[in-house]
This record gives structure tokens, C-alpha cells and sequence, in this order.
């Protein structure tokens, strides 16, 4: 008697891995699938991933980072030798659903994690406005603090009016720079 349900059809499913192992998890199903000759149930290993900004050593960096650390998607269709394929790939710790019965991402989803894939370059996230007070936070007005005076989302820039010998002097920095106080 079949443990898994096999009218889903091809659907994604999430999977938890080890986290750090996302990429070696893609990599051995993926050659798993093609030693094991079902390339005709599991169709995509995909590790979600997007483009963020950080600061190093000063200076705005582009980074790829993980949206769901510690998970992995599969576009499969589940039936007992798929699921036993994918469940004992080394360093998978099961599927996301009740039970042993894997739960299926819904198409809204699935379109919404593609979008935010998809995105070259990432939008500013600038949760401050004009007249806010900040502490920055990089950079060498570390520590001081001050008063947006000016936004470019343009450029993810802030202008911060700070006091320095007695006197206001706005400063330019990047929006990371920055915490709301």
C-alpha cells in the first residue's frame, strides 16, 4: 500500500536541510536523480537565493544570500520512490508538510519567491524619513548622532546633519549606516 498521495501532479515542495548544506543538498539530488534514473519525477533542485546590500570595511557591497536558509525546493512529483530519493539524500532532514506527506507550495508563492529572484538589483529599503533622529552606526562618524536632513532612494543615500565643532554639518552616508534612534 503507497504511503504518499500521487494525485498532486508536478508540484514544488520545500525540503529542510542542514543549514550551510543548501548547495550540496541541490547538488547530490540532483546527481542522485540522474544515477537513480528519475529525471522523469523530480524535475528542479533550487537553492532561493537574491541580490542584498551590505556594508564592508566601509564600502556598500552586493551579496547573494539565502531567503530560506536551511531549505531547498524541488519541483517533483511525489510518489514513494521520488519521496525516498529526495528523503535520504545526505544531509536532508525531511520534507515540510504533516506527517510524512509532503505539503505543496501554492503557485502564488512559487511566483512571489521567482519575482523576488528575479530582481537585479535591489530596491532600498529606507525606513527612515526627513527629520528623524539616527545614530550611525559605520563608518567614521560612528557613534554620533544626528538628524535626517535629506533622501536620495535613488542611490540608497542619506543626508544626516550632525554637530561638529559646535556647529550642524550634514554628512552623506548610506542608508546602512544608519539605525533610528
Amino acid at each position: 500500500m503507497p504511503k504518499q498521495v500521487q494525485n498532486q501532479g508536478v508540484r514544488w515542495y520545500a525540503i529542510h536541510t542542514y543549514s550551510g548544506y543548501e548547495e550540496s543538498v541541490a547538488r547530490n539530488l540532483m546527481q542522485r536523480v540522474q544515477t537513480m534514473g528519475m529525471e522523469d519525477k523530480i524535475f528542479e533542485v533550487l537553492v532561493p537565493t537574491e541580490i542584498r546590500y551590505k556594508i564592508k570595511n566601509g564600502k556598500r557591497v552586493k551579496v547573494r544570500e539565502k531567503i530560506f536558509p536551511g531549505y531547498v525546493l524541488v519541483k517533483m512529483i511525489v510518489t514513494d520512490d521520488s519521496w525516498y530519493v529526495v528523503r535520504n539524500t545526505p544531509h536532508v532532514t525531511g520534507f515540510i508538510g504533516s506527517g510524512v506527506i509532503p505539503t505543496p507550495l501554492s503557485d502564488e508563492e512559487i511566483r512571489s519567491l521567482e519575482k523576488r529572484m528575479g530582481m537585479e538589483e535591489p530596491k532600498y529599503d529606507i525606513n527612515v524619513s526627513k527629520g528623524t533622529p539616527v545614530r550611525i552606526v559605520d563608518g567614521p562618524f560612528k557613534d554620533q548622532e544626528g538628524v535626517v536632513s535629506d533622501i536620495d532612494e535613488m542611490r540608497g543615500k542619506v543626508k544626516v546633519m550632525i554637530s561638529m565643532f559646535g556647529r550642524e554639518t550634514p554628512v552623506e552616508l548610506d542608508y546602512l549606516q544608519i539605525k533610528k534612534l
